[in-house]
């Protein structure tokens, strides 16, 4: 696979060094997708409108007086901005994408059509583009349809599932649809450009969150398409399997997480309550889960003896699941407690930015972390100069 990668751009290692991606898309989906290719080695050119991307107004909280939001799904990227009403950058925007190996954008579907940024064009004068277009509901009838994550997480079900079992239903905490649809993007993107190595041949690569989020709420979209059963919100408990929610102890919740039979026979040990094992009402987990009501304060008498940090400490001794509830500086501290350095820096200098670490390790391409979220236009100079010299190599 070749690239006719700007010449000027960084060099990169990584699985997908070589890679040129032209990255039209804003706010959260895309970006996440694309700050994920690009600590993979890939060369990820952000093309912003005149205004820049939504989220660099999304503050607070801020570093300095940049936000947060933007910061964290928009390192290793260059910025282009580029206004597609004007000729001359709609022509830049259009070599660009001529050149690029991917395209991804998350305008409303046929939005970049008028610009002749759309699949059809730039597949005419680029064959083996793999195009990733991520919408709210796709390009049929959903098209019209804003995408919103909250919108999905309302309209798909999730909220439905999330809240106490008599109270109002509730977002998550985080735009999760938005993340798992830029993982899908990923995905897709990847076997397209394997699928491009094998044949030659480009493709448009769809992926839309209410989709997404239908295939993410697995067991409960189960539940429906395969049992007829329209599961409902019922607080921190799990439907099907139990103990599986926080439970309270001398001081704090812990997380208790017993999921099989072998597990709760070790939660019995450790709570020294060991003959609850072999009690026949909660032999197994189809009847714990039954008789919750019943195990729940024989579990909780015994828990509320001592503090949840010196539970957690004994049951995972013991190889049962458990956790305690922190806000995000805890979890933070947890990672490196347990060696994962969850923190990178970067960039270098003064343009140095603390950044959560990529998820996936590489034994022999290693991540790399060398460009810092990108200032709106930082790069256009010579982004503008390379796009408009003459294309000089030949796209394998």
């Amino acid at each position: 696979m070749t690239s006719d990668t700007a010449s000027d751009g960084p060099a990169r290692g990584g699985p997908l060094s070589g890679v040129l991606v032209a990255d039209f898309s804003r706010v959260l989906a895309g970006p996440y997708a694309t700050m994920l290719l690009a600590d993979l080695g890939a060369d990820v050119v952000k093309v912003e409108g005149p205004g820049g991307d939504d989220t660099r107004g999304w503050m607070p909280p801020v570093r300095g007086e940049v936000s947060t939001y933007y910061l964290g799904v928009n390192r290793g990227k260059r910025s282009i901005a580029l206004d597609l009403r004007d000729d001359g950058d709609a022509t830049a925007a259009r070599e660009l994408a001529r050149r690029a190996d991917v395209l991804i954008e998350n305008f409303r579907p046929g939005g970049l059509d008028k610009y002749g940024l759309g699949y059809a064009a730039v597949q005419a004068a680029n064959p083996g583009i793999v195009y990733a277009s991520i919408s709210g509901f796709g390009s049929g009838a959903g098209a019209r349809v804003p995408g919103y994550d909250l919108m999905v997480q309302a309209m798909s079900g999730l909220m439905s599932l999330t809240g106490d079992q008599d109270g109002p239903p509730y977002r998550a905490g985080i735009s999760v649809f938005d993340v798992m649809a830029g993982n899908h993007a990923v995905i897709g993107i990847l076997a397209a450009l394997r699928h491009r190595e094998a044949t030659g041949q480009g493709q448009h690569v769809e992926v839309n969150l209410l989709s997404s989020a239908l295939t993410g709420l697995v067991n409960h979209s189960s539940a429906y398409v395969a049992g007829g059963v329209v599961p409902y919100r019922m607080g921190n408990a799990h439907p099907s399997v139990f103990p599986y929610e926080p439970l309270p102890t001398a001081d704090n919740d812990l997380i208790v997480t017993a999921a099989n039979d072998g597990q709760f026979r070790k939660l019995c040990e450790v709570l020294g309550i060991p003959e609850i094992a072999d009690d026949p009402r909660f032999a197994r987990n189809a009847d714990r889960t039954a008789r919750r009501e019943e195990l729940r304060p024989i579990l909780v008498g015994r828990l509320a003896t001592r503090g949840a940090v010196e539970w957690f400490e004994l049951l995972v001794e013991a190889g049962v699941p458990s956790g305690p509830i922190n806000t995000i500086d805890g979890g933070f501290a947890m990672a490196e407690r347990f060696g994962l350095d969850p923190v990178v820096e970067v960039g270098e200098g003064e343009r140095a930015v603390p950044s959560t670490r990529h998820p996936i390790r590489f034994s022999e391409t290693p991540v790399r972390y060398t460009l810092p979220p990108p200032e709106l236009d930082e790069h256009g100079a010579e982004l503008r100069k390379w796009l408009a010299a003459p294309d000089e190599e030949e796209r394998a």
